[in-house]
């Protein structure tokens, strides 16, 4: 690896590797912003390659379809041919997950590492020429060197520089973020590469939110900051608790201390749990960090993080059951709600699959209510809760899911004979149901759990419901 090697300041040819919730809209809007630029988005998936060259892109974000479709086929291709992508790019975003390792050492709370390794001896392999390689995947702070030594000791006479670009987006709101992010990050050790970059970004983000870092502050700065959006969540929601024993509702708590400017109001919602790919795995790898260089009392604190977010789903579970009168066997629910958050089709960590699962261990019948979530992602979902930590063998879980699982098509038809509804994610459509006919049809008491206070304003208990929400 050369610092000295010439870099082009102007790029022409991008490609990305991975095709998932970060890599395809953001290359999506690079293609978009950047006609000059030919932008490539490789997976070694088939199934998701076809979908995102159709009319049915497997992601569900609001605007993103027609960002796609604007620039398909003109500067932006979908393609398995891995291989051919990276070595006719000059620059090479690197955009695979990286989930919690399961096994080994570091089990629980590292980042499995082993995509992006694939993927920087692949870059390696098949280079000529110089290219930059970007880090896009949510990395442990130092990974840069490995994927540097992997470069440098590949046999081709390829030179690189690697950056590290972390994603700030949210689902449901990604390409609002991506048109006018807050900032961008760019973490670097050659200014030619780092400039390189960031006149792609320059097109339509104003200069002064692109920052640039050294790699290991890059690297540090996306953990930090989910960890630091997870905390503000997770203090909301002890202080949720604490309201619901005092008779004090959290939401006016909220309004209270986010007028203060020093706080803010963001990210004061109190509700079921967080969810989403990011903030648990992110907060387990920065623990994990921490007690690898030797600092147990700081892995602690950002524990019990992750700590308070089970403890209010169990909570919100505990709830259930104790209102319902200490059982809800052979009680249906109507659960609405399965993606972590409204406006995406993702359940990753979604407080929903963990709820529908200690209900279903306490043998309710669930009759589910996405609008965009599809049953059989709900199934698998269902089907690892169930058979994680052997709660259940599989054929135990199977048989659970297909005997007390139902699925409907809208929220009335889920409340049909139902003794309660819980609502697990803040579709706006929820709002809009007519609850007198929903209350006509439910099971009398007719109990709602509300886990995202979505229908606190609407005064339910008027209509003769049992009414519960969170932190009040």
């Amino acid at each position: 690896m050369s610092d000295t090697q010439a870099i082009p300041t102007e790029i022409k040819r991008i490609c990305c590797i991975g095709a998932g919730y970060v890599g395809g809209p953001t290359m999506a809007m690079i293609a978009h912003k950047c006609p000059q630029i030919d932008v490539t988005v490789v997976d070694i998936n088939p199934q998701r390659i076809a979908q995102w060259n159709s009319d049915e892109l497997p992601i569900y974000e609001p605007g993103l379809d027609e960002i796609v479709k604007e620039a398909r086929g003109r500067n932006l291709s979908f393609s398995t041919n891995v291989d051919q992508g990276i070595d006719q790019a000059e620059m090479v975003f690197i955009s695979v997950n990286t989930p919690t390792k399961t096994f080994g050492v570091g089990a629980g709370r590292a980042a499995n590492l082993e995509y992006v390794e694939k993927c920087a001896r692949q870059i390696a392999r098949v280079s000529t020429g110089h290219k930059i390689v970007v880090e896009k995947s949510t990395l442990p702070v130092r990974t840069a060197e490995a994927v540097k030594r992997i470069l440098s000791s590949g046999e081709t006479k390829a030179s690189f520089q690697v950056l590290s670009n972390p994603e700030f987006l949210a689902e449901g709101t990604a390409i609002d973020d991506l048109l006018a992010p807050d900032r961008v990050l760019i973490g670097g050790e050659c200014a030619n590469a780092i400039e390189s970059l960031v006149n792609i970004y320059a097109n339509w983000v104003p200069r002064e939110r692109l920052l640039t870092t050294n790699l290991w502050s890059s690297e540090l700065s996306k953990l930090t900051a989910n960890a630091f959006l997870a905390q503000r969540v997770s203090s909301i929601n002890a202080i949720s608790a604490l309201c619901e024993a005092t008779e004090a509702d959290v939401d006016e708590v909220a309004r209270a201390i986010g007028t203060d400017s020093r706080i803010g109001p963001k990210f004061l919602k109190s509700s079921v749990g967080f969810g989403g790919s990011c903030f648990q795995k992110d907060i387990l790898n920065l623990v994990y960090l921490c007690e690898y260089f030797g600092l147990p009392e700081v892995a602690n604190y950002w524990e019990q993080v992750v700590a308070m977010n089970d403890y209010q789903k169990r909570r919100f579970v505990t709830r259930i059951l104790r209102t319902m009168f200490n059982t809800v066997s052979d009680k249906k629910i109507g659960i609405w709600g399965f993606a972590f958050k409204k406006d995406t089709n993702d359940t990753r960590e979604s407080a929903a699959i963990y709820v529908c699962r200690d209900l279903l261990l306490e043998k309710a019948r669930l009759d589910i209510y996405d609008p965009k979530v599809p049953q059989d992602q709900i199934k698998r979902d269902l089907m690892w809760a169930l058979t994680d930590q052997g709660a259940m063998s599989s054929e135990q879980a199977q048989a659970a899911i297909e005997e007390n699982v139902r699925f409907a098509d809208g929220c009335l038809p889920s409340a049909t004979d139902a003794h309660a509804i819980a609502v697990l994610t803040e579709w706006d459509e929820f709002a809009d149901v007519d609850f007198q006919a929903v209350h006509q049809v439910m099971k009398k008491p007719a109990f709602v759990f509300d886990g995202r206070n979505v229908l606190k304003d609407m005064d339910l208990r008027q209509l003769g419901f049992d009414y519960y929400g969170i932190g009040f």
